[in-house]
C-alpha cells in the first residue's frame, strides 16, 4: 500500500468553517434561532450534514414533511458536487465563514435532482467511481465486485472525513492505476540533457501515457477584472459550464504535461493552435448536459484569458505538472475536480 503524500494529508482533512442559517420562511419561533456553526469537510458533500444541522433547528421547523436542500445566495447548491468544489465555484473571494442557507420545505425539483438523504450520496459516490474505474482500465470490475464489507468500510472512510488509512486500504485494492510524476522526472532530466542525448534535428514525439477522470466546471466573464471581489456572482447554474470528459495525458520527451495544456485540451473552442486531442474512442462517452454545455460554449466565443483556476481551494500555476495535481489532489471518487473562469472575447464569424 502506497505512503499518503503530505498534500494528499492536507486534501482529505480540508475543511470549510459554514455558517448555516434557517431560511427565514421556515422559522416558526421568536427570536428565530441563531445559526449553526459547522465545519464541513472539503471531500464531503452537504446532505451529509443534515444530522448535525436538523438538531439545530428542530425546534423552530414548521409542521410537515422534510426536503433538506441548501442555497447560497439564493442559488439552490446541487447536492453531488463535494462541499470545497462548491466552496471554490461560488466563493471567488473566499468568504469564511460560509454563509449559506437550509431548507427543509420546498424542494426545488425544477433545479435540482431528487435527493434522499445519504443514500443518495452514496450511490452517486459509487457511481463516479465506477466511472472513474471504467475511463482508467477500460472497464470498472474492480468496483463492481467489491465485497460488501469493502464497500461498507470505503464509503465510511468518505463519510466520516478521517479515516484516511481505511480508505487507502480499500482503494488500493481497486487498481485504479499509478500514473508516472512528471515532476521528479523533469528535475532529474534537463532539456538541456535531453537535446544532448537525441540531437536536435527530429521533434519529439507525443506519446500518451494515461487517462484521467476530471470533471471540469467553467464560467465566463465578458468584463476583466483585477480583484476577485469585483468578479460576477454566479447567481444561476446556467452560467457554469459542467465538462465532464477523460484527460489523455501525453509526454513529450524534454517536456512535461502541464495544467495549462489540460486546460486547452478540455476547451479547443476557446485556444487556438492546441496540439492535443481526445482519441473519441468509446470510453469517453458524453452526457446530454455536457452536450448542450460545449454546444453552449462553442457559440460564445473562441479566444479566452484564463482568469482563475482553482482545484481543492488552491490556485495552481499553469505550468504545474499535470501528474502532480493528479496524484496528490484527486477526490475519494478519483475524479480531478478543476474549476475555471474564463475571459472571454466574442469573435465575429462574419
Amino acid at each position: 500500500m502506497q505512503e499518503m503524500t503530505e498534500a494528499q494529508k492536507y486534501v482529505w482533512e480540508g475543511a470549510i468553517p459554514l455558517q448555516i442559517h434557517l431560511h427565514e420562511s421556515e422559522v416558526t419561533t421568536v427570536p428565530p434561532p441563531p445559526p449553526a456553526p459547522i465545519l464541513a469537510p472539503r471531500i464531503g458533500y452537504l446532505p451529509l450534514l443534515v444530522s448535525l444541522v436538523k438538531p439545530h433547528f428542530s425546534s423552530a421547523l414548521p409542521p410537515g414533511v422534510d426536503t433538506v436542500w441548501f442555497e447560497y445566495k439564493g442559488l439552490p447548491l446541487k447536492w453531488y458536487i463535494p462541499t470545497g468544489v462548491l466552496f471554490d465555484l461560488l466563493c471567488m473571494e473566499p468568504e469564511r465563514p460560509w454563509n449559506l442557507t437550509v431548507h427543509f420545505r420546498g424542494y426545488p425539483s425544477n433545479i435540482l435532482l431528487p435527493c434522499e438523504g445519504e443514500d443518495s450520496v452514496k450511490w452517486s459516490f459509487i457511481n463516479s467511481l465506477k466511472e472513474a474505474s471504467y475511463i482508467i482500465n477500460g472497464n470498472c470490475k474492480n468496483v463492481m465486485n467489491m465485497s460488501q464489507p469493502d464497500q461498507v468500510e470505503l464509503w465510511h472512510s468518505v463519510l466520516n472525513s478521517g479515516n484516511l488509512e481505511s480508505y487507502q486500504r480499500v482503494s488500493s485494492k481497486l487498481k485504479l492505476g499509478s500514473f508516472e510524476d512528471e515532476y521528479m522526472g523533469n528535475i532529474n532530466s534537463s532539456p538541456e540533457k535531453s537535446q544532448q542525448n537525441t540531437g536536435e534535428t527530429d521533434a519529439p514525439a507525443q506519446v500518451k501515457i494515461g487517462r484521467i477522470p476530471v470533471r471540469l466546471y467553467v464560467w465566463t466573464v465578458s468584463k476583466d477584472f483585477d480583484d476577485l471581489e469585483d468578479a460576477p456572482q454566479i447567481d444561476s447554474w446556467d452560467k457554469v459550464s459542467y465538462i465532464n470528459r477523460p484527460v489523455e495525458i501525453h509526454k513529450e520527451e524534454g517536456k512535461y504535461f502541464s495544467l495549462h495544456d489540460v486546460v486547452k485540451q478540455l476547451l479547443p473552442e476557446f485556444f487556438f493552435g492546441s496540439n492535443f486531442t481526445n482519441d473519441g474512442d468509446a470510453t469517453s462517452k458524453r452526457s446530454a448536459e455536457e452536450e448542450e454545455n460545449s454546444t453552449k460554449l462553442s457559440c460564445k466565443a473562441e479566444i479566452a484569458e484564463i482568469k482563475l483556476v482553482r482545484i481543492q481551494g488552491i490556485e495552481p500555476k499553469l505550468q504545474i505538472p499535470f501528474s502532480w495535481l493528479v496524484h496528490n489532489l484527486m477526490n475519494p471518487e478519483h475524479f480531478l475536480h478543476i474549476c475555471v473562469c474564463l475571459k472571454v472575447s466574442e469573435v465575429s464569424t462574419t
